[in-house]
């Protein structure tokens, strides 16, 4: 099978689809299958088993172009397209069998960033409400149309299978292949004493979130949260828009001395924060489904999460986490309380490896190997 590889970003790049891509092709490469790819990006294109071409990101209208260009070629010799992205430019790719992995809303992400609607915007909400904005009513037209058109549509979550099905994906086109822990990610050997003292963080109860720092990452709620659950320490990990909005909520709230930003973490140091943290947090208003849940489970460490999104196919309440209802302040300062009394973490971290057998990297190439190879030959 010749497959031409059409994403947004790709390796090095941080991001779902990077990552995602950079482990599974070389297993389609090992099945003999012909792989080539094109991406965004500016980073070098040597030292892949696969040829990679990269179109810079020039001005818009620039770009889009430069990448039809690119593209045309690979879509004319191509048995079967792999798209990881909404909204590529692909002319032409019509007449040739497509695979589409959908890891969220592009029309609900596009909207938020560029200030159409709220940032606070439910995504849920989004999708039944309608918008008045034809900006928006746009991209959302756009972006059901190529799901529909699609021979198969790969999502890592029931949610996100349903959500995909309101845009009108045709139900038995729409697959769920779980996302899963990269073959390169394992948990550590030390133990939590032992973490703590090689980051340098002190004794305590200690709660750790890593995120992206934007609004629909609730971040804001923790931090007012801790404010009324004393001595527990909170670590963000991550960076964004809202930094400095955050850091000025946590000083304003006086919790600054409690709120440590680590601004982004280097993925082998982040193993040691997984496994110093008493818990991770996740109270976000939407997730398709969490790496960060995985990665921490994978640690050891119970996790506390809001019931939104894929959250709750990962996180299963008073087994290996805490669910709280979101958007619920008064809960989510319950939950903590409650996750740091008595013998609820020890007895949480005893079932964080329950489960995870569903997450397995081998059985996510398995299974999308089997669906691209199935559209090929139909």
């Amino acid at each position: 099978m010749r497959l031409f590889v059409a994403s947004g970003i790709f390796h090095p790049e941080s991001g779902g689809p990077a990552t995602y891509l950079h482990g599974l092709l070389p297993a389609l490469q090992a099945r003999g299958h012909d792989v080539r790819v094109l991406a965004f990006g500016d980073a070098p294109t040597d030292g892949y088993p696969y040829p990679l071409k990269r179109i810079p990101r020039r001005r818009l209208p620039l770009r889009m172009s430069d990448y039809a260009r690119a593209a045309w070629p690979e879509i004319r010799r191509a048995d079967l397209i792999f798209l990881n992205s909404l909204g590529l430019p692909l002319i032409g790719a019509g007449r040739k069998p497509r695979v589409l992995k959908v890891v969220g809303d592009l029309a609900w992400e596009r909207a938020v960033n560029k200030c159409w609607i709220p940032p606070t915007t439910d995504i849920d909400a989004f999708q039944v409400e309608g918008a008045r904005d034809p900006r928006v009513r746009l991209v959302q037209a756009l972006r059901a149309r190529e799901a529909q058109r699609m021979d198969r549509v790969i999502v890592p979550s029931h949610y996100l299978r349903q959500m995909v099905i309101g845009w009108g994906a045709a139900p038995e086109r729409v697959q769920v292949i779980y996302n899963a822990l990269s073959p390169q990610t394992v948990a550590s050997a030390i133990n939590a004493a032992e973490a703590r003292e090689r980051l340098s963080l002190p004794e305590g109860p200690l709660l750790l979130t890593v995120a992206r720092l934007t609004a629909w990452k609730g971040v804001d709620h923790l931090i007012r949260a801790i404010k009324h659950v004393p001595d527990v320490r909170l670590l963000v990990a991550g960076d964004g828009p809202d930094g400095d909005r955050l850091r000025a909520l946590a000083a304003s709230e006086h919790v600054a001395e409690r709120v440590t930003f680590l601004d982004r973490v280097a993925r082998d140091r982040l193993a040691l924060y997984f496994r110093a943290a008493d818990y991770t947090a996740l109270y976000s208003g939407y997730e398709g489904l969490s790496h960060v849940l995985l990665e921490s489970l994978l640690a050891g460490t119970p996790v506390i999460a809001s019931d939104k999104g894929g959250n709750p196919e990962v996180a299963r309440h008073d087994e290996n986490g805490l669910l709280v209802p979101y958007i619920n302040p008064d809960a989510l300062v319950d939950t903590l309380r409650a996750a740091f009394s008595g013998d609820t973490r020890a007895r949480l971290a005893a079932h964080t490896s329950d489960g995870l057998d569903r997450f397995r990297w081998d059985t996510l190439v398995e299974q999308t190997i089997a669906a691209l190879e199935a559209v090929c030959a139909s």
